[in-house]
């Protein structure tokens, strides 16, 4: 079952349903004993019954003889070869090739194009040594890119390089899968590119989508690269002799994932609505170098590139390109978006670049817990989105906020909010409530000091405000390690009161300040009017409570 969150409670009158879906995965295919020099020349021995001829130009032959093997290949079935120039959007060339017969199973198209590859380099000496170690820099080398139909997964792409050891990618697609299994459970849905707008049983599909987390569907994913990466790929290089001979097998990893929440809304009007209002909310106070706001297209796109392309853009459904916001969050190898997919979907995705920063593990048998992690990502990064959206202050907690407080059996000083450090504090604190695996004090303190633009506040002293902080319950710590989160009190009233300080206070202060009374004109507006008798009661307002000017 997914997690619920409180930002899609919120918004539930609104919704026709919503559904988790694992998209875009990308394993790592990679033969073990070929990873180490002293493993791959073991390798080379049970190939060639010794390792007299191993040297570069031996290498170099395994990826002449691929490419020779796959063009006649390629020639004799009709399978169109593509070469394709740098920076060409490959998906983008493969799909007028896509079968238009359903029931097709296979490859349909092969695309070639270069990137770097980690080969080996041989270094042979005088007396009879060698040495075997990756090229550094690493070479561009041609990688085949093969697009395949399958019946389970639908389109599958594998990324091979004909260089020993063979290393490929294995490049999957959630929504693709989900597809196939619901047409299977006669479940009707309407699909435009990566994402379901219509879908009459909701819950059915969820449940679909659900399976994806179990420790079972490991076996699924094994299958559909066992499937064809011999069959369809290393059968080119290696013969099927050969991959015995040598014990030639893959093993996998998870190299890419994302995580996606869907939700469908009953119209596309409220939708838009109420995403930019989010958007409009959340974005000041989130504005820190790690936090981007991505604008799309205010107008229809017309030009194209040099090569002819179409302007890049990061929805592909047509009508939706022409204004459409995404809300973007960075963390080393992680990322958190929300934007609009299809005229009616809201979607909230977690992506991991590179498994490693989730520090979960990345061998094919740890997926469940890679996509769990991506959960747990998505549902605090939409945690932070409602607490700053919908951000209020209990009453008498501003009272409450400059008294002494305890933490523990240490007392410590309370909350001025008179003071810009404080306020830095607090600004700092909403900007780093997005990272899912909290934050240090050092990394409080280094954003402090861009916030005030001085190098005199130090972790020593972000870590005594913290303290001040945890003991209004506004900041707690994670266990018993040394970084800390917002709580969700906390934060909502952080945000609360900086909003109020910033959007109305200080505009109000100022405009009290700048109050001149100027000649009255001839020509008088009932709006002119009313704004000046506002003017002096808020003037009013401020020598009562001794804050005007």
């Amino acid at each position: 079952m997914k997690m619920q969150d409180k930002f899609s409670e919120q918004y539930m009158d609104y919704l026709d349903g919503t559904y988790d879906s694992v998209d875009r995965i990308v394993l790592n295919a990679y033969f073990r004993l070929g990873q180490s020099p002293g493993g791959f020349r073991f390798w080379w021995r049970m190939l060639m019954g010794n390792d007299d001829n191993l040297n570069n130009s031996q290498l170099m032959r395994f990826a002449g003889r691929f490419s020779r093997r796959i063009h006649a290949n390629a020639a004799k079935y009709g399978i169109p070869l593509i070469h394709c120039q740098a920076k060409e959007r490959k998906h983008k060339i493969a799909e007028p090739y896509f079968p238009s017969n359903p029931n097709f199973r296979g490859v349909f198209c092969i695309l070639v194009g270069k990137a770097p590859a980690p080969v080996f380099d041989i270094k042979l000496f005088d007396n009879g040594g060698m040495d075997i170690r990756r090229k550094v820099p690493q070479p561009y080398v041609n990688y085949y890119f093969f697009h395949i139909m399958d019946p389970e997964w639908g389109h599958v792409v594998i990324r091979f390089c004909p260089h020993p050891p063979f290393s490929s990618q294995i490049i999957l697609n959630g929504h693709e899968y989900i597809a196939k299994q619901a047409e299977k459970k006669k479940i009707p849905f309407i699909k435009e590119g990566n994402c379901f707008t219509q879908v009459s049983n909701v819950p059915g599909l969820s449940h679909i989508a659900d399976t994806m987390k179990a420790n079972s569907f490991v076996g699924r994913l094994v299958q559909v690269c066992e499937r064809w990466i011999y069959s369809a790929c290393l059968c080119f290089a290696l013969t099927l002799d050969e991959q015995k001979k040598t014990g030639f097998h893959y093993s996998y990893s998870v190299y890419q994932a994302e995580y996606s929440r869907n939700l469908l809304f009953t119209r596309g009007r409220i939708l838009d609505q109420i995403f930019e209002s989010v958007i409009d909310r959340t974005r000041a106070p989130l504005d820190i170098k790690t936090v981007r706001t991505i604008f799309g297209y205010k107008n229809r796109p017309y030009k194209k590139d040099s090569k002819g392309n179409p302007p890049k853009i990061e929805v592909v459904v047509e009508k939706l390109t022409f204004n459409m916001t995404v809300f973007k969050i960075n963390f080393r190898k992680l990322t958190v978006k929300i934007y609009s997919k299809g005229a009616h979907v809201l979607r909230i995705e977690a992506m991991a670049h590179n498994t490693s920063d989730l520090r979960c593990g990345k061998v094919i048998d740890r997926f469940p817990d890679i996509v769990i992690a991506l959960e747990k990502i998505l549902a605090r990064f939409l945690f932070v989105l409602r607490s700053v959206d919908i951000s209020f202050i209990d009453s008498g907690k501003l009272d409450e906020w400059p008294l002494p407080s305890k933490v523990g059996s240490i007392r410590v000083g309370g909350l001025d909010v008179n003071k810009p450090r404080i306020r830095a504090v607090m600004e700092a604190a909403i900007a780093l409530s997005i990272n899912p695996y909290g934050f240090t004090a050092s990394e409080l303190s280094e954003l402090v000091r861009q916030i005030l633009k001085t190098s005199e506040y130090h972790s020593r002293q972000a870590s005594y405000d913290l303290k001040k902080f945890r003991g209004k319950k506004l900041v707690r710590r994670i266990g018993k390690s040394h970084r800390y989160e917002t709580t969700e009190n906390g934060l909502q009233s952080i945000t609360a009161f900086l909003i109020l300080r910033n959007k109305i206070l200080v505009p109000l202060l100022a405009g009290a300040e700048k109050r001149v009374v100027n000649k009255l004109s001839k020509n008088i507006y009932e709006i002119d009017s009313h704004y000046k008798n506002i003017q002096s009661e808020m003037q009013e307002i401020f020598n009562i409570l001794k804050i005007a000017a």
